[in-house]
């Protein structure tokens, strides 16, 4: 403290500064205060109590009180926001070591344990799927559709609908299935009758894995377009859970159609993203089918509803040629699609992909109908989801077949038709008999069939369904391509987890809303259908008065003859008349000219 002025101070606690005046100035002289001790804390104590009270009273002061509560309130408000960045920073930081850290183990690894190894390869593409808007019937559409309460449903035209009685035999019967009557609502009251909202699902988050580079651990099953689940895999994709991660098909992108395998132009992939309500969908592969054009279909379904036809470059090049194909990429009322770099030479496998991915290729439509490139459509789509889905309160529907309900009787009659390669239908058989596949009996009611006709699949997309189908392709991707041996499995293990089934109609009922053609190489070795050969006989003049030069013809109605194989054509000959059924006057004379009679006997 030498050195350093103090300043003045009173007398009251101190000794006064001693000045000295030199030519009358003032000088402050150095100096050190020694204070006593006991004066000292006497005065530091009084300080204290002086201080005190006047913080206390401070305190108590209104406005005081709230600038200290608001500071409070601010400080705690940036610790907080620090701490969640700092969360989120190290997390991030955490998230991106590890996977450098997977991805270069995985480049150096050899092999692994597949689980280990499969899981460190993976990455969940999440995908936005389902119906967007909360109420379905308020979307923007070129026509207004009815809304729901417009039409009067208490009125249910099929509430005591039954089948009629079967027609009396007869000795021509009509040999193989038939179609069988259905009762439809009205195009309108079925439109009306579309539920508001989804219906619940055990699954409520569905999500699917992507590898760009797909390895096969396992000797048996998978493909590089649907992956390599392990059988660990196959197995906990069973679990149902409300949220899951699946194979689930276009596994090297989490674009489905955009360098995943199945390749769609950039201009039908933005058609594909487009928000509908219902469309129907349809696929003809290695040029195997002819396009059949629906029928029947209200005005109301052509105006909102699309048709989607999923094409490939050979059969692109067949409708180019034969001039079907017009500037809007339209077959008549279907919307056509090309896929390029399809992954699978068989073209059976290629159609299984929009057949059982559809909800993956239309992430934003609502109920979908498919039907294969055979089939021709002969009734309203709307009536068909109001018939088979909102009727029953299902999600999802398919026929089943029209003779066989087992398994095991399905895959015999596969290997007698040659429809795929008998050491691995019995492969797949075997493989399902040891998970405890057992033969259909009356034990497994109310499960009516094990066997479907898979030719039409009628949909809600909601995440149950989504995961049904995932997983029944992933039974066709890792076995054979013949989808009715691994339905039922599939079905049968999502049941026994939850409470979910799928409503398997008649056959004959979806014959009346579909009608079967042959596939192109039956109908090319069948001969051409028979000529039709019209002949017109010669006009009947008919006279009604003698003595009136006027007369009436009357043109006999024609005659069709119908050419036979050999190419000959059959004439009708007029029966010949003999004894009494000769008319009178009918016998010609004829006459001889004379002279003529000479020349040509000369």
């Amino acid at each position: 403290m030498t050195g350093v002025s103090l300043g003045l101070r009173t007398g009251s606690y101190g000794s006064l500064l001693q000045q000295q005046g030199t030519n009358g100035v003032v000088r402050a002289q150095n100096f050190i205060v020694v204070r006593k001790p006991a004066k000292m804390s006497l005065s530091g104590s009084r300080e204290k109590e002086r201080v005190i009270p006047y913080v206390l009273r401070q305190l108590f002061r209104r406005n005081v009180v709230m600038v200290i509560l608001l500071i409070t309130a601010f400080a705690f408000c940036m610790t907080g926001f620090f701490k969640v960045n700092r969360d989120s920073l190290v997390s991030n930081s955490v998230d991106y070591f590890a996977f450098n850290l997977t991805s270069e183990f995985a480049m150096k690894r050899s092999s692994l344990m597949d689980n280990f190894s499969t899981m460190n390869s993976l990455i969940v593409c999440d995908e936005i799927t389902g119906f967007p808007p909360p109420n379905p019937l308020a979307l923007h559409s070129s026509v207004a559709t009815p809304v729901l309460g417009s039409v009067t449903v208490q009125n249910n035209l099929c509430e005591h609908f039954a089948f009629p009685p079967p027609p009396p035999p007869s000795k021509r019967r009509r040999i193989g299935p038939r179609p069988c009557p259905v009762c439809y609502l009205p195009v309108e009251q079925a439109i009306a009758s579309m539920p508001s909202s989804p219906s619940a699902s055990p699954v409520h988050h569905l999500s699917y894995y992507h590898e760009a580079h797909p390895v096969k651990i396992e000797p048996h099953g998978g493909s590089d377009f649907g992956g390599y689940p392990s059988l660990n895999q196959r197995n906990d994709s069973f679990s149902v859970r409300e949220s899951m991660t699946v194979h689930c098909g276009f596994v090297k992108g989490c674009r489905p159609g955009h360098q995943t395998g199945f390749d769609i132009d950039l201009a039908d992939l933005s058609e594909l993203k487009q928000v509908h309500k219902v469309i129907v969908a349809s696929a003809i592969f290695g040029n195997y089918d002819i396009i059949q054009q629906p029928k029947g279909i209200s005005k109301i379904a052509k105006e909102n509803i699309p048709f989607y036809m999923f094409i490939d470059e050979e059969t692109e090049a067949f409708i180019k040629n034969s001039s079907v194909l017009d500037s809007r990429k339209r077959v008549g009322i279907w919307r056509i699609i090309v896929v390029r770099n399809i992954p699978y030479t068989d073209a059976r496998r290629n159609g299984k992909i929009p057949k059982l991915l559809l909800h993956r290729l239309f992430p934003h439509v609502r109920y979908s109908l498919w039907i294969d490139g055979k089939l021709q459509l002969v009734a309203d789509p709307y009536q068909i989801l109001e018939r088979f889905l909102w009727r029953q309160n299902a999600s999802f529907a398919i026929s089943r077949h029209y003779s066989r309900f087992d398994v095991f009787e399905e895959a015999e009659a596969n290997k007698a038709a040659g429809k795929y390669d008998n050491a691995s239908i019995d492969y797949q058989i075997d493989f399902y008999r040891k998970e405890g596949l057992t033969p259909y009996s009356d034990a497994k009611l109310p499960i009516t069939s094990d066997v479907p006709e898979g030719c039409v699949i009628v949909r809600e997309h909601i995440p149950i369904t989504n995961l049904f189908s995932c997983l029944w392709f992933n039974e066709v991707d890792r076995f054979t391509a013949r989808d009715q041996l691994s339905f039922s499995t599939v079905r049968d293990k999502i049941w026994a987890k939850v409470n979910w089934g799928i409503y398997m109609f008649l056959d004959c009922e979806r014959r009346n809303f579909v009608i079967q053609a042959y596939h192109r190489d039956l109908l090319e070795l069948m001969p051409p259908p028979t000529a039709t050969i019209v002949r017109y006989p010669p006009p009947v003049v008919v006279r009604e008065k003698r003595n009136v030069r006027t007369s009436i013809v009357h043109y006999p109605p024609p005659v069709e003859v119908r050419a036979n194989r050999t190419g000959r054509t059959a004439v009708k000959k007029n029966p010949i008349r003999r004894g009494r059924d000769k008319r009178p006057g009918l016998r010609r004379h004829r006459k001889v000219v004379s002279g003529i009679k000479d020349k040509t006997s000369i």
